[in-house]
């Protein structure tokens, strides 16, 4: 898996002076989502070592791994439709497998009823597209394909939207993660919603699709359900829920950059990606551990972290402060790159994108104080000193964001897409 992460690492940079028929098989977006999948995959197994003994939650895991490996580097596109489906199966079984509550079960049935009603229509979309054009590979439908627009773009960005997802569509994700295990939720957080994001870019480049009525209407209600998702965090008692929906909000940053098809809305859409796959998949395990010593995930029982335990205190402090956007973090970039491309379209747009902010620091900074500050409770009585794997799995979260803040590769993909 590490091996995997460095070639994943590598493809970044790879055929930015090569032809475009490999664009979707060894890009530098595809070289970046397939280093994010490996290297939280291995993290969620740094993180876990306690089972370590069952060899089927390990193969699950590598499963599942090397499903977003094929999904993301696949350049045939029926064959991205089917690993994309299949990364549902080892996530549903990670899910009902290591869950911790009865509850699992009808989470499980909530996301795949969700994901596989809504991908249907697009399989039909991609049979007839390709059926008509008589070809299935990226490019060339890219080349040959006319201008689409109009009602079918609901069919084809349906799927991946309910993925992300878009708030309206969006019930599975936090049943999804309140019953997961720690490795769920971090793969689900960090991996599997950029495989909506992916295919979303995707969609745009085989379908050659045109940005119309629908699609402006598309954006809007992602970018006001974001905004919604975002009040909705300071309503939260499970602190899994809350990062759960913190995810909702940053993922309407994500398709409103990439439907509106500009360079700055794509890079801006790629670098939140990365960004968040970091930062949420670090607060899942905050939480976990913080569940670990507390016994508790309701968060005004939480409180008193830092008298306790004050190593876990300065990481919270460090995510809660990445995950709101302060500088000079990734996810600031991210979010100040959309902002001229929402300019370009509505001034309300904007509006709504400083709203977003502004409540992001708003419940980031509700996060960190009711857990880390006050007396701390007497659910800590039974608690256990932090571990050597817990320290190492939270400072790995961090390095990626600051290496990949001082290289390039961002630069690059910008040259990419623009």
């Amino acid at each position: 898996m590490s091996l995997a992460t460095l070639v994943g690492l590598g493809m970044m940079n790879h055929t930015f002076f090569h032809s475009l028929d490999n664009l979707f098989l060894f890009s530098s977006v595809s070289g970046l989502l397939i280093f994010l999948s490996c290297l939280l995959c291995l993290l969620s197994l740094v993180a876990t070592p306690e089972e370590k003994k069952s060899q089927s939650y390990i193969f699950a895991i590598c499963f599942l791994c090397l499903v977003l490996i094929f999904a993301f580097s696949s350049s045939n596109l029926i064959m991205f439709y089917v690993f994309f489906e299949i990364s549902l199966i080892p996530t549903l079984v990670l899910i009902i497998g290591w869950g911790y509550q009865p509850e699992r079960l009808q989470a499980g049935t909530y996301m795949m009823l969700y994901t596989v009603g809504a991908s249907l229509p697009l399989l039909l979309v991609i049979l007839w597209h390709c059926t008509s054009l008589g070809v299935m590979d990226s490019y060339s439908l890219h080349v040959s394909a006319p201008n689409l627009g109009g009602v079918v773009l609901l069919f084809i960005y349906g799927a991946f939207l309910v993925k992300l997802p878009m708030y309206g569509v969006h019930l599975w994700l936090p049943k999804a993660h309140v019953e997961a295990p720690l490795a769920g939720s971090m793969i689900l957080a960090g991996i599997l919603l950029k495989l909506g994001g992916y295919g979303l870019i995707q969609m745009n480049f085989c379908f050659n699709l045109m940005m119309d009525s629908y699609c402006l209407v598309i954006v809007s209600i992602s970018m006001w359900g974001g905004f919604l998702a975002t009040l909705m965090c300071l309503r939260q008692v499970d602190v899994k829920s809350l990062v759960a929906y913190s995810s909702v909000g940053h993922m309407s940053i994500v398709s409103a950059g990439i439907l509106m098809d500009t360079s700055w809305g794509l890079m801006s859409a790629v670098i939140t990606m990365m960004a968040h796959g970091f930062s949420s998949s670090a607060m899942f395990c905050m939480a976990y551990f913080s569940y670990k010593k507390s016994h508790t995930r309701n968060i005004p029982y939480m409180k008193g972290m830092l008298q306790v335990y004050p190593i876990l205190s300065m990481f919270w402090f460090v995510f809660c402060c990445i995950n709101m956007a302060c500088p000079p973090t990734l996810n600031l970039i991210g979010e100040m790159m959309i902002i001229p491309t929402l300019w370009s379209f509505s001034f309300w747009l904007v509006l709504i994108m400083g709203l977003m902010v502004f409540f992001s620091a708003s419940y980031n900074m509700y996060l960190y104080s009711v857990v880390n500050h006050g007396s701390f409770s007497s659910y800590f009585l039974g608690g256990y000193p932090m571990k050597s794997y817990s320290k190492i799995s939270l400072f790995l979260h961090v390095v990626p964001l600051i290496l990949v803040l001082k290289s390039s590769v961002f630069n690059l993909i910008f040259f990419l897409l623009a």
